[in-house]
């Protein structure tokens, strides 16, 4: 599900992403929120992740992260997932993820990531067609 500027899509908190307490347990956001960017690729952008990794050898490494989690997620719940490209530049990306319940804002990253040659290690230009599909998803 997308708006006009926004990759949206909703996940269920399990009982693996939580602590005793029956909340999410934070390091289990960050699991998430990697889901959801390999979800933006495949169902968002229409590249298939698996493929960008597997075969393109591209990857895209977190360079910067700040995360706030604002509110507690329980268990049995649904998170709807937001994600806008505050930015491209020549290699890096960057993004802002949230995670809501209805209008309640739960947790969100700032996230950098930068386009990776899995072969070499060395960062790479992030492809023109590339560049334009992410900018779909810019909130400016």
């Amino acid at each position: 599900m997308t708006t006009t500027s926004e990759f949206q899509c909703d996940k269920i908190v399990r009982f693996q992403h939580c602590d005793p307490a029956g909340i999410v347990f934070y390091p289990q956001y960050f699991v998430l929120f990697h889901e959801v960017l390999e979800d933006w690729f495949n169902d968002g952008l229409g590249v298939d992740y698996a493929q960008f990794i597997g075969t393109e050898r591209l990857g895209i490494p977190t360079v910067n992260i700040h995360a706030e989690f604002i509110a507690p997620s329980k268990h049995g719940e649904t998170l709807r997932f937001g994600l806008q490209v505050q930015g491209v530049g020549t290699s890096s990306i960057k993004l802002r993820l949230t995670a809501r319940v209805g209008a309640e804002l739960r947790a969100k990253i700032d996230q950098t990531v930068v386009l990776f040659s899995l072969e070499n290690r060395c960062k790479v230009e992030v492809p023109a067609d590339l560049k334009e599909k992410m900018l779909r998803f810019n909130d400016a």
